[in-house]
């Protein structure tokens, strides 16, 4: 991993922001957002995630969408087998 040394806070606003250098937003894929994230050793900035789902992350949004599936073993005879 390259070492850049330090970004300059730029004034936005009322907020401050960094200019990310090209080649480290094109090496990690950034586009128009960035997500960021809070630990315990700093920031973390990564994709975003809405790209792409983990498996948990699916399965807690298809939890949360409280579907009936209870029709569900009727596919299981719909002739297609013949």
């Amino acid at each position: 991993m390259g070492q850049f040394g330090e970004l300059k806070l730029v004034k936005i606003g009322n907020s401050k922001g960094i200019r990310i250098p090209k080649s480290i937003l094109q090496k990690y894929g950034f586009t128009d957002t960035i997500q960021i994230e809070e630990t315990e050793h700093g920031i973390l900035l990564h994709r975003n995630k809405a790209s792409k789902l983990s498996w948990e992350d699916t399965y807690k949004a298809m939890q949360s969408e409280n579907e009936d599936w209870s029709d569900f073993d009727n596919t299981l005879h719909d002739g297609l087998d013949d």
